[in-house]
């Protein structure tokens, strides 16, 4: 199974110590390839062995701890490919620096025949960080034995840009390829460095592993099994061979030959970092790469690599490169067994080479690799799921590759057997039957593993919901550039649409803004709003995204009314006198006005003095300036926004009493508290003041105290009232009497003293009318 671990003594030496040697090329950094334009070359790694010493009558094995060479990766290999460990396999490590033994680690059992022509079978490879000792051990199950040719292989840094590895006490790796696994383990005096006479399928840079003896079961085009071979004669029990899929000569074409030809997608293809990107050297796998039988993709298979989660992403090439070297030097694969691998950046690798968007063989899921491609995400998932970022880039990336094949994210498939198999829910097959899985489904589905990790599998239906769509969470958050009245937001112009939406912009093409169920505006998959303009009335506003694959999702419908009538002065602003006291600078008045709106009027506005009146108030009492015309201009505005403007013009103008027709006895006075310094007092029963104007609004200026008398008022010559000007303070300048007409025309005020008893007397300051 592909299951991967990265696993150190702590966080010293994943974030510290590992990234400095990174740098250095010890485990895998890139070096350069002598061109001297500082670009990285292709990194190749030194892989050595030792072998286990085998006890209890081949049911146990161990590593004695034992000093090495730097290394980053290990796993435990085997003699025969389809042979497979009845029990447990432990190693633990010492870290580079602080010398810190670290807890034992469990390592799961490979598929050996995963690939056709393999050379050894093994465990997954660990990823440890820099450790400079290893120590192994293993348990069998109670009456198995254990496989032949047990050893632990350790990858570090010995090629091009990787560092170099002096040896140690480690022996190549195909010191005991031949050898009896009860041998104890070589010293560091007795060790071979000598290169092996035969070498693992594909291996060109002169690392050395020792095939076993081809023992597979070969998967034919049509993915029938071609019959099983016999075992060799140093089998055990446990050792009883297991039939590998392949494809056969005729489905493995060269790109140049007979690749099939790449098929559309339905969805965009994501970004893709190319093998070039993680410093692949294709010269550890000069083999060309196979195609699936019937140049399809039928499923995705989901893996974790189950290394620590602690890297950083720009370390991601670097274990790429280092599980590739495990999969192609020490299993002797052709190739590195995955065709994607995901960093918890969302960094989307080409695994195995042939081409991204071909149905290229990879070696991933036991049984099924000639219907699927393997995706695999850097990190262990047992406990929590993968970032964001990874889970949107497995998504993107499985719909895009079942997309060349019209295959739904979330739709089911049937897969043929091509060997026997058995899954972790216990359920079995022989070669040849059928079996419905999900389009993307995980490890743990075709075969006995816990991969890709609980958490990852429990989220498996969030993944196929990312590919396949609808978008997910989608909502109308707010209509922005309107007014609520009472809970319906009211507009008098262009509004934005806001909305959010839980499936990861990179999925979604497009959102659409829909008024009354038509598209009115669209925008990218990564926007969150767009600007609309409705016409007059009400409307029904939704927000619709488009997933990649086609499907739609539609938010709930939010009611706005677009309002663009204007409020009415249904009472144009007009003045009129008011009482009060007149001077030389201002004149008392008042000004009216009505407005209304078709909705909700807000308020109204006066310009100067700069007034705001609330939406019921319908007057307010001013003053102006005697002699000058004054402009008085308002606006209305109502709920949103829109406004209407009117305003009037009044120039008071005082009439000072001596310009008035007198009859009967008048004696003037001065001092400064009259209007012009001058003032009229009569006492005389009937004697009388007469002003002629023409104007809207008059109004009475008198001066009043304790003994002031009475006195008639005549308008156009009929009497309208008696004004009494008595007063218990004395009062100059004062407007007593107002009278106010819906327009200006000539009037005629006439003053006639009544003659009160006791207080005859009246004074008269003049007539302010409003013109």
């Amino acid at each position: 199974m592909r299951v991967r671990r990265w696993w150190g003594t702590g966080a010293v030496v994943a974030a510290g110590v590992c990234g400095t040697l990174v740098a250095q090329g010890v485990f895998g950094g890139f070096g350069g390839d002598g061109s001297g334009d500082g670009r990285p070359g292709a990194v190749t790694h030194d892989v050595r062995s030792a072998a286990l010493k085998v006890s209890g009558g081949g049911g146990s094995a161990a590593l004695a701890p034992r000093d090495t060479d730097v290394f980053s990766m290990l796993g435990v290999t085997w003699e025969k490919p389809s042979a497979k460990v009845a029990g447990t396999v432990e190693v633990r490590t010492r870290a580079v620096g602080s010398g810190r033994w670290s807890d034992w680690l469990s390592l799961d059992g490979d598929t050996g025949a995963g690939e056709n022509g393999a050379a050894r079978g093994g465990t997954e490879p660990a990823w440890v960080g820099p450790s400079d000792g290893v120590e192994v051990r293993v348990g069998g199950k109670s009456g198995a034995r254990l496989p032949e040719g047990l050893r632990v292989d350790m990858i570090g840094g010995s090629g091009k840009g990787s560092g170099s590895g002096s040896g140690g006490d480690l022996e190549p790796a195909a010191f005991v390829a031949d050898g009896d696994s009860s041998v104890e383990p070589s010293s560091p005096e007795t060790e071979s460095e000598g290169p092996s006479t035969s070498a693992a399928p594909g291996v060109t840079d002169g690392t050395t592993i020792e095939p076993s003896p081809s023992d597979s079961e070969s998967e034919s085009a049509t993915g029938e099994p071609s019959g099983p071979a016999s075992p060799t004669s140093s089998s055990s029990p446990s050792d009883s061979p297991a039939p590998s899929e392949s494809t056969s000569a005729t489905v493995s074409p060269s790109p140049s030959a007979s690749a099939p030809t790449a098929p559309p997608s339905t969805v965009p293809q994501p970004p893709i970092t190319p093998r070039s990107g993680w410093n692949a050297n294709e010269g550890l796998s000069p083999e060309e790469p196979s195609y699936t039988p019937d140049g399809k993709i039928k499923a995705v298979v989901l893996h974790h690599t189950a290394q620590s989660n602690e890297y950083t992403c720009a370390e991601a090439p670097s274990i790429i490169n280092s599980i590739y070297t495990y999969d192609v030097k020490t299993l002797g694969w052709k190739d590195l067994g995955y065709n994607f691998v995901v960093d918890k950046c969302g960094t989307v690798y080409e695994g195995r080479k042939g081409g991204v968007d071909l149905p290229v063989v990879g070696a991933h899921a036991y049984g099924f690799n000639s219907q699927t491609t393997g995706i695999a995400v850097l990190g262990t998932y047992t406990d929590s799921v993968p970032s964001q970022a990874a889970m949107t880039s497995v998504a993107r990336l499985a719909a895009w590759k079942l997309g060349q094949y019209g295959i739904a994210p979330d739709s089911t498939v049937t897969l043929t057997t091509a060997l026997d198999g058995q899954n972790l829910a216990g359920k079995s097959w022989g070669p040849g039957e059928e079996m419905r899985l999900p389009a993307i489904h995980g490890h743990r589905d075709g075969y006995n593993t816990l991969c890709p990790g609980d958490a990852y599998y429990a989220a498996l239906g969030t993944v196929r919901e990312l590919a396949a769509g609808p978008v997910t969470g989608l909502a109308l958050t707010s209509v922005t550039g309107t007014t609520a009245i009472g809970s319906t937001p009211y507009t008098s112009g262009p509004v934005t649409v806001n909305w959010s939406a839980t499936t990861p912009a990179a999925l979604i093409s497009e959102f659409q803004v829909l008024v009354d169920g038509k598209t009115a505006a669209t925008a990218k998959g990564s926007a969150t709003s767009a600007k609309v303009t409705l016409g007059s009335g009400k409307h029904q506003v939704q927000v619709r995204a488009v997933h990649q694959s086609g499907r739609t999702a539609t938010s709930t419908a939010v009611t706005v009314v677009a309002d663009t009538t204007a409020p009415t002065f249904t009472t144009k602003p007009n003045l009129a006198l008011r009482t009060g006291t007149v001077s030389a600078t201002a004149v008392p008045l008042t000004l009216n006005w009505k407005a209304a709106d078709t909705t909700a009027l807000k308020e109204v506005r006066l310009t100067a003095p700069a007034k705001t009146y609330g939406p019921t108030v319908t007057t307010a009492q001013h003053t102006a300036r005697p002699g000058a015309a004054t402009v008085w201009s308002m606006k209305a505005y109502d709920m949103v926004g829109n406004t209407a403007t009117a305003s009037v013009t009044g120039t008071p103008v005082i009439l000072q009493e001596t310009s008035a027709k007198r009859t009967g006895t008048w004696t003037s006075k001065s001092s400064t508290s009259y209007l012009g310094g001058k003032s009229l007092t009569g006492k005389t029963k009937n004697a009388s003041l007469t002003w002629t104007f023409t104007g809207r609004s008059v109004a009475w200026v008198v001066s009043r105290a304790s003994t002031s008398g009475q006195a008639y008022v005549y308008v156009d010559g009929k009497k309208v009232t008696t004004v009494d000007l008595k007063s218990s303070t004395t009062s100059y300048r004062n407007a007593i009497w107002t009278k106010t007409w819906s327009s200006a025309a000539k009037h005629t005020v006439k003053i006639v003293v009544v003659g009160t008893s006791k207080r005859p007397t009246i004074t008269t300051d003049g007539l302010v009318y409003l013109k």
